[in-house]
Protein backbone atom coordinates (compact mmCIF):
# COMPACT_ATOMS: atom_id res chain seq x y z
CA UNK A 1 0.00 0.00 0.00
CA UNK A 2 1.37 3.39 -1.33
CA UNK A 3 2.18 5.70 1.76
CA UNK A 4 1.89 9.36 1.29
CA UNK A 5 3.22 11.70 4.25
CA UNK A 6 1.59 14.87 4.94
CA UNK A 7 1.40 15.86 7.88
CA UNK A 8 1.67 12.20 9.59
CA UNK A 9 3.07 8.67 9.64
CA UNK A 10 0.68 5.55 8.33
CA UNK A 11 0.42 2.06 9.54
CA UNK A 12 -3.35 0.68 10.50
CA UNK A 13 -3.87 -2.45 12.49
CA UNK A 14 -6.04 -5.19 12.69
CA UNK A 15 -8.12 -7.21 15.41
CA UNK A 16 -8.41 -10.57 15.84
CA UNK A 17 -11.87 -11.52 16.32
CA UNK A 18 -13.14 -14.24 18.62
CA UNK A 19 -14.28 -16.30 15.84
CA UNK A 20 -12.63 -14.84 12.35
CA UNK A 21 -10.08 -11.75 12.00
CA UNK A 22 -11.42 -7.64 11.09
CA UNK A 23 -10.52 -7.70 7.47
CA UNK A 24 -10.41 -3.80 7.00
CA UNK A 25 -9.74 -2.59 2.93
CA UNK A 26 -6.14 -3.64 2.50
CA UNK A 27 -6.19 -0.55 -0.12
CA UNK A 28 -7.21 1.76 2.68
CA UNK A 29 -5.23 4.84 3.71
CA UNK A 30 -5.83 6.35 6.75
CA UNK A 31 -4.03 10.12 6.28
CA UNK A 32 -5.36 11.00 2.81
CA UNK A 33 -8.16 13.02 3.17
CA UNK A 34 -9.11 14.15 -0.20
CA UNK A 35 -12.47 12.15 -0.29
CA UNK A 36 -12.82 12.91 3.84
CA UNK A 37 -16.11 15.14 4.45
CA UNK A 38 -15.31 18.79 5.19
CA UNK A 39 -16.54 19.81 8.72
CA UNK A 40 -16.06 23.88 9.13
CA UNK A 41 -13.32 23.80 12.22
CA UNK A 42 -16.13 26.22 13.96
CA UNK A 43 -19.19 23.57 14.13
CA UNK A 44 -16.40 21.20 15.43
CA UNK A 45 -15.45 23.71 18.50
CA UNK A 46 -19.23 23.61 19.15
CA UNK A 47 -19.62 19.94 19.96
CA UNK A 48 -19.35 18.65 23.59
CA UNK A 49 -16.28 16.06 23.16
CA UNK A 50 -16.42 13.31 25.90
CA UNK A 51 -13.35 11.91 27.33
CA UNK A 52 -12.83 8.82 27.43
CA UNK A 53 -11.33 6.65 30.11
CA UNK A 54 -8.89 4.37 28.78
CA UNK A 55 -8.93 1.91 31.81
CA UNK A 56 -12.15 0.67 30.33
CA UNK A 57 -14.44 0.08 27.43
CA UNK A 58 -17.12 2.76 26.92
CA UNK A 59 -20.34 2.31 25.07
CA UNK A 60 -22.66 4.88 23.59
CA UNK A 61 -26.03 4.52 22.65
CA UNK A 62 -26.20 7.03 19.59
CA UNK A 63 -29.63 8.23 19.09
CA UNK A 64 -30.90 11.25 17.00
CA UNK A 65 -32.00 13.52 19.45
CA UNK A 66 -28.76 15.33 19.67
CA UNK A 67 -28.16 18.18 16.87
CA UNK A 68 -26.84 17.05 14.01
CA UNK A 69 -24.09 18.09 12.32
CA UNK A 70 -25.64 19.85 9.26
CA UNK A 71 -23.07 18.88 7.08
CA UNK A 72 -23.70 18.03 3.24
CA UNK A 73 -23.48 13.78 3.06
CA UNK A 74 -23.38 12.83 6.89
CA UNK A 75 -27.01 11.87 8.05
CA UNK A 76 -27.90 10.93 11.86
CA UNK A 77 -26.46 10.56 14.98
CA UNK A 78 -23.28 11.31 16.01
CA UNK A 79 -20.38 10.70 18.76
CA UNK A 80 -17.66 12.95 19.71
CA UNK A 81 -14.89 11.36 22.11
CA UNK A 82 -11.71 13.66 23.68
CA UNK A 83 -8.64 11.02 23.83
CA UNK A 84 -5.43 11.43 26.25
CA UNK A 85 -3.01 12.50 24.09
CA UNK A 86 0.24 12.71 26.52
CA UNK A 87 0.40 8.97 27.14
CA UNK A 88 2.28 7.42 24.05
CA UNK A 89 0.64 5.35 21.29
CA UNK A 90 -3.27 4.53 21.29
CA UNK A 91 -4.50 1.72 20.16
CA UNK A 92 -8.12 2.28 19.49
CA UNK A 93 -10.56 -0.85 18.58
CA UNK A 94 -14.54 0.82 17.55
CA UNK A 95 -17.06 -1.33 17.52
CA UNK A 96 -20.71 -1.34 16.34
CA UNK A 97 -23.17 -3.69 17.38
CA UNK A 98 -26.34 -5.03 15.30
CA UNK A 99 -29.18 -4.75 16.79
CA UNK A 100 -32.42 -6.26 15.40
CA UNK A 101 -31.26 -6.56 12.01
CA UNK A 102 -29.89 -2.52 12.23
CA UNK A 103 -26.47 -1.62 12.59
CA UNK A 104 -24.75 2.00 12.36
CA UNK A 105 -21.67 1.99 10.09
CA UNK A 106 -19.19 3.92 11.35
CA UNK A 107 -17.36 6.56 10.18
CA UNK A 108 -14.16 7.92 12.01
CA UNK A 109 -12.48 11.80 11.43
CA UNK A 110 -9.46 11.79 13.52
CA UNK A 111 -8.41 15.50 14.64
CA UNK A 112 -5.45 16.82 16.36
CA UNK A 113 -5.31 18.84 19.19
CA UNK A 114 -6.11 21.81 16.90
CA UNK A 115 -9.34 19.96 15.93
CA UNK A 116 -7.42 19.69 12.31
CA UNK A 117 -8.01 16.35 10.59
CA UNK A 118 -5.31 13.94 10.47
CA UNK A 119 -6.84 10.78 9.27
CA UNK A 120 -10.20 9.27 8.06
CA UNK A 121 -11.21 5.76 8.12
CA UNK A 122 -14.12 5.50 6.01
CA UNK A 123 -16.89 2.66 7.02
CA UNK A 124 -15.31 0.16 4.30
CA UNK A 125 -12.50 -0.01 7.52
CA UNK A 126 -15.12 -1.28 9.91
CA UNK A 127 -15.57 -5.30 8.92
CA UNK A 128 -18.44 -7.26 10.12
CA UNK A 129 -17.72 -9.93 13.07
CA UNK A 130 -19.68 -12.89 14.21
CA UNK A 131 -20.85 -13.05 17.16
CA UNK A 132 -18.62 -14.48 19.95
CA UNK A 133 -19.20 -15.81 23.79
CA UNK A 134 -19.43 -12.28 25.20
CA UNK A 135 -19.92 -10.04 21.89
CA UNK A 136 -22.75 -10.15 19.68
CA UNK A 137 -22.94 -9.30 15.42
CA UNK A 138 -20.60 -6.06 15.46
CA UNK A 139 -19.37 -4.10 12.39
CA UNK A 140 -15.70 -3.39 13.99
CA UNK A 141 -12.06 -1.68 13.48
CA UNK A 142 -8.62 -1.21 15.10
CA UNK A 143 -6.67 2.13 14.83
CA UNK A 144 -3.39 2.96 16.08
CA UNK A 145 -2.96 6.70 16.56
CA UNK A 146 0.79 8.39 17.66
CA UNK A 147 -0.04 11.60 18.91
CA UNK A 148 2.63 14.61 18.51
CA UNK A 149 4.62 15.18 21.37
CA UNK A 150 2.94 18.25 23.36
CA UNK A 151 -0.47 17.69 22.40
CA UNK A 152 -3.00 16.80 25.53
CA UNK A 153 -5.94 15.70 23.64
CA UNK A 154 -6.36 14.00 20.27
CA UNK A 155 -10.55 13.84 19.01
CA UNK A 156 -12.37 10.87 17.31
CA UNK A 157 -15.43 12.30 15.75
CA UNK A 158 -18.39 9.16 14.68
CA UNK A 159 -20.61 9.42 12.13
CA UNK A 160 -22.34 7.92 9.24
CA UNK A 161 -23.03 9.26 6.12
CA UNK A 162 -26.33 9.30 3.12
CA UNK A 163 -24.35 6.77 0.89
CA UNK A 164 -23.84 3.81 3.97
CA UNK A 165 -27.71 4.34 4.39
CA UNK A 166 -27.85 2.60 1.27
CA UNK A 167 -26.33 -0.44 1.96
CA UNK A 168 -26.41 -3.30 4.20
CA UNK A 169 -24.30 -5.78 6.15
CA UNK A 170 -24.68 -9.29 5.75
CA UNK A 171 -25.03 -11.45 8.75
CA UNK A 172 -24.08 -14.93 9.68
CA UNK A 173 -27.62 -17.05 10.77
CA UNK A 174 -26.85 -18.07 14.61
CA UNK A 175 -27.69 -21.95 12.96
CA UNK A 176 -24.81 -22.04 10.81
CA UNK A 177 -22.14 -20.00 13.64
CA UNK A 178 -23.34 -22.92 16.17
CA UNK A 179 -23.02 -26.11 13.46
CA UNK A 180 -19.26 -24.37 12.45
CA UNK A 181 -18.22 -24.44 16.27
CA UNK A 182 -19.77 -27.97 16.83
CA UNK A 183 -18.44 -29.48 13.42
CA UNK A 184 -22.08 -30.43 12.24
CA UNK A 185 -23.01 -29.83 8.55
CA UNK A 186 -23.98 -26.18 8.29
CA UNK A 187 -27.44 -26.02 6.87
CA UNK A 188 -28.64 -24.69 3.57
CA UNK A 189 -30.75 -21.14 4.69
CA UNK A 190 -30.33 -17.82 3.89
CA UNK A 191 -28.31 -15.26 5.86
CA UNK A 192 -30.02 -12.68 7.52
CA UNK A 193 -29.53 -9.03 6.58
CA UNK A 194 -28.70 -6.40 8.87
CA UNK A 195 -29.86 -2.89 7.45
CA UNK A 196 -27.79 0.16 8.53
CA UNK A 197 -29.47 2.81 10.31
CA UNK A 198 -29.19 6.60 11.38
CA UNK A 199 -28.70 5.61 15.37
CA UNK A 200 -27.20 2.63 17.32
CA UNK A 201 -24.66 0.76 19.88
CA UNK A 202 -21.29 1.28 19.56
CA UNK A 203 -18.19 0.70 21.71
CA UNK A 204 -14.52 2.13 22.05
CA UNK A 205 -11.99 0.66 23.82
CA UNK A 206 -8.54 2.62 24.29
CA UNK A 207 -5.07 0.65 25.32
CA UNK A 208 -1.68 1.90 24.96
CA UNK A 209 0.83 -0.04 22.89
CA UNK A 210 4.00 -0.09 21.06
CA UNK A 211 4.57 -0.51 16.89
CA UNK A 212 3.81 1.57 13.48
CA UNK A 213 1.43 3.74 14.07
CA UNK A 214 -0.77 7.01 12.43
CA UNK A 215 1.30 9.84 13.64
CA UNK A 216 -1.26 12.89 14.64
CA UNK A 217 0.04 16.34 14.66
CA UNK A 218 2.00 18.39 12.61
CA UNK A 219 5.48 17.31 11.75
CA UNK A 220 9.19 18.67 10.74
CA UNK A 221 9.00 20.28 7.61
CA UNK A 222 4.88 20.44 7.02
CA UNK A 223 3.55 23.88 5.69
CA UNK A 224 1.16 24.32 8.17
CA UNK A 225 1.17 26.33 11.14
CA UNK A 226 2.89 24.62 13.87
CA UNK A 227 0.75 25.30 16.67
CA UNK A 228 1.56 22.07 18.79
CA UNK A 229 5.35 21.17 20.06
CA UNK A 230 7.04 18.85 18.57
CA UNK A 231 10.04 17.32 20.62
CA UNK A 232 11.03 18.84 24.04
CA UNK A 233 7.99 19.89 26.15
CA UNK A 234 9.80 20.56 29.22
CA UNK A 235 7.78 24.47 30.12
CA UNK A 236 10.06 27.47 29.69
CA UNK A 237 10.77 29.21 33.51
CA UNK A 238 9.61 32.68 33.56
CA UNK A 239 12.73 35.63 33.53
CA UNK A 240 12.86 38.05 36.51
CA UNK A 241 15.88 39.29 35.50
CA UNK A 242 17.66 40.19 32.24
CA UNK A 243 20.09 37.36 31.81
CA UNK A 244 22.55 36.97 28.56
CA UNK A 245 21.32 34.53 26.15
CA UNK A 246 22.67 31.08 26.77
CA UNK A 247 25.90 29.98 24.45
CA UNK A 248 24.54 28.07 21.61
CA UNK A 249 26.06 24.63 22.27
CA UNK A 250 29.08 22.83 20.00
CA UNK A 251 28.59 20.56 17.02
CA UNK A 252 29.10 17.67 17.82
CA UNK A 253 32.09 15.59 16.92
CA UNK A 254 31.42 13.30 13.65
CA UNK A 255 31.42 10.15 15.49
CA UNK A 256 28.08 11.34 17.96
CA UNK A 257 26.54 12.62 14.80
CA UNK A 258 26.87 9.55 13.22
CA UNK A 259 25.86 7.75 16.03
CA UNK A 260 22.68 9.72 16.22
CA UNK A 261 22.00 9.61 12.88
CA UNK A 262 22.04 5.61 12.88
CA UNK A 263 20.22 5.25 15.66
CA UNK A 264 17.09 8.07 14.14
CA UNK A 265 17.31 6.15 10.80
CA UNK A 266 16.84 2.34 12.33
CA UNK A 267 13.82 3.79 14.92
CA UNK A 268 12.03 5.32 11.77
CA UNK A 269 12.42 1.74 10.06
CA UNK A 270 11.47 -0.08 12.65
CA UNK A 271 8.28 1.77 12.86
CA UNK A 272 9.03 3.24 16.50
CA UNK A 273 8.81 6.96 16.01
CA UNK A 274 8.68 7.92 19.37
CA UNK A 275 12.06 6.74 19.97
CA UNK A 276 13.09 8.41 16.55
CA UNK A 277 11.75 12.37 18.31
CA UNK A 278 13.41 11.28 21.55
CA UNK A 279 16.74 10.69 19.72
CA UNK A 280 16.36 13.72 17.74
CA UNK A 281 15.44 16.22 20.95
CA UNK A 282 18.29 14.86 22.81
CA UNK A 283 21.20 15.53 19.53
CA UNK A 284 19.76 18.89 18.85
CA UNK A 285 19.78 19.12 22.87
CA UNK A 286 24.39 18.29 22.57
CA UNK A 287 24.21 20.57 19.30
CA UNK A 288 23.80 18.33 16.24
CA UNK A 289 22.91 19.81 13.19
CA UNK A 290 22.35 17.16 11.01
CA UNK A 291 19.68 14.89 13.10
CA UNK A 292 16.24 16.47 12.37
CA UNK A 293 17.00 16.11 8.00
CA UNK A 294 18.18 12.62 9.10
CA UNK A 295 14.63 12.42 10.92
CA UNK A 296 13.02 13.91 8.15
CA UNK A 297 14.85 12.11 5.11
CA UNK A 298 13.79 8.78 6.96
CA UNK A 299 10.42 9.26 7.57
CA UNK A 300 9.83 10.14 3.62
CA UNK A 301 11.95 7.02 2.56
CA UNK A 302 9.49 4.90 4.29
CA UNK A 303 6.97 6.86 1.72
Amino acid sequence: MKKHLIAFCLSSALLTGVIMPVQADINLVPQDLSAAPAIPTARLQQLSWQPVDATRAQTTTLTQSATPLDVRGLTGAIAAYSLPANQGELTVTLSSEVVHNQVFAPNVLVLDENLQPAAWFPSRFFSYQQPGVMSADRLEGVMKLTPVPGQQKIYLLVFTTDQDLTQTTTLLDPAKAYAKGTGHAVPDIPDPVARHSRDGKIKLKVATSSGSSILVGPLFGSAAPAAVTVGSTRPAMAATTQRAPAPEPAPLVNETESYFNQSIRQAVQQGNIDKALKLLDEAERLGSTSARQTFISSVKGKG
